[in-house]
């Protein structure tokens, strides 16, 4: 059931990055290299993607010049062009199997003057994979450093159900607007992220009780869950955090594929500990351990931005700091609702449940994930998780009634 509750999500747990978008500006029009996934674009674009032909080679251009439009207030004619595309399979050591498109966008404006104030309207590849993000960088042009700046991302508004456009201000690039993006990306990235949540509020599902005789058996205080949740989140954040830092500045490095496969199995032994303690009293340390493998997922988004060594630094703390403050809204939505279903006899039914269904979804994924083809797990997953919101408001009413028609709770 956590796997709905947590859902905040539209497409399959994430396995291959975001697109991403270069600008490069030069004295009378600007470069977009723009980077997709060729599993995505193709997603996207409704059929194979052929670059052999110049007669669907003209096809692709046509489908990026169709999702891609720029107005300023000066009110330029500008004038758009894709001159190379080509398929790209550089960064397959450092990502796993992965092949991306990459297409060289030129955008000239009838006055220059428009070149570094103007509005990017662009949903390439998201009008149809929403949970897509675009992440744009600008090279460094007033310095002339080889090093990018991070000016903004293109995503759904999911509120809105919008694509909304990017307002692209380059005179005003700056550490703080660099942090700052950064840290909607992590928000963004952990809301779409279920795999990550679920193995985290799975792992939360038995802390207000205690074991006795190897089960689960007497009710926590209200204070000790508390402690005990403290310590948990704490130390999943510490874990993440480590590797985050290391991976993103390539330090340390394990391939795409065998993390995803590890978060999924974090999620089946956090199920397994949920039904019946493996680990009682253990799991701040199953959370840093797990921790660290997550954190090389979330290096993944950052890996493909070059930046250099210190906007490295404020990215991963604003992209860490939106990942921590997406987690504890989520935890505070839910984890007062189990507490309060703890001092009643309908817990042992709802842990059980809620582990059950994370154990199935966590199996789903472990076999997406290593044959790389979806299944009716994920796609039910899929589906279901657009229910998020509504099955947060059913624990929540279902905890207040059982709460107060409670009988004695009884934990096996």
């Amino acid at each position: 059931m956590l796997i709905f509750i947590l859902g905040f999500r539209w497409a399959e747990a994430h396995s291959l990055p975001n697109s991403n978008a270069q600008l490069i500006v030069g004295s009378e029009r600007l470069l977009i290299k723009f980077h997709t996934p060729l599993e995505i674009l193709e997603m996207a674009y409704q059929k194979p993607v052929n670059l052999k032909t110049d007669a669907s080679l003209d096809s692709l251009k046509q489908y990026y010049l169709k999702h891609i439009s720029v107005t300023d207030s000066l009110h330029s004619q500008w004038t758009i062009t894709i001159e190379n595309i080509t398929l790209s399979g550089a960064n397959t050591e450092e990502i796993g199997d992965y092949q991306q498109i990459v297409a060289e966008i030129y955008l000239k404006p009838s006055n220059a003057n428009s070149l570094t104030n103007f509005i990017l309207n662009c949903d390439i590849v998201i009008h149809q994979v929403i949970n897509q993000s675009i992440l744009f960088s600008v090279e460094d042009w007033q310095s002339g450093a080889n090093t990018n700046k991070e000016i903004g991302i293109i995503k759904w508004d999911i509120p809105t159900g919008k694509i909304i456009p990017l307002k692209i201000r380059l005179e005003q690039i700056s550490g703080f607007k660099s942090f700052t993006n950064m840290l909607k990306l992590g928000i963004h990235h952990i809301a779409e992220g279920t795999d990550h949540l679920l193995f985290l509020l799975v792992l939360l599902l038995p802390i207000p009780l205690l074991v006795s005789n190897k089960q689960w058996a007497s009710q926590r205080s209200v204070r000790q869950s508390s402690v005990h949740i403290l310590k948990v989140v704490t130390a999943f954040t510490i874990g993440h955090s480590v590797t985050l830092l290391l991976g993103a500045l390539g330090w340390i490095f394990l391939p795409s594929k065998l993390i995803e496969v590890l978060i999924a199995v974090s999620i089946l032994v956090s199920a397994i500990h949920a039904i019946k303690p493996i680990f009682p009293s253990k799991e701040t340390y199953i959370a840093l351990g797990f921790g660290l493998i997550h954190g090389l997922a979330f290096a993944n988004t950052l890996e493909n931005l070059n930046l250099d060594t210190a906007k490295m630094l404020l990215s991963i703390l604003g992209f860490n700091i939106g990942i921590e403050l997406m987690q504890l809204a989520v935890i505070m939505l839910v984890i007062p609702w189990l507490i309060l279903l703890s001092r009643t006899s309908a817990h042992r039914v709802f842990r059980v449940l809620g582990a059950v269904l994370a154990g199935i979804a966590a199996i789903g994924w472990i076999v997406e994930r290593i044959f790389e083809k979806s299944n009716f797990i994920t796609e039910l997953i899929e589906q279901a998780s657009i229910y998020a919101i509504w099955l947060l408001g059913l624990l929540i009413i279902a905890s207040i009634l059982t709460y107060f028609f409670k009988k004695e709770a009884t934990i096996l």
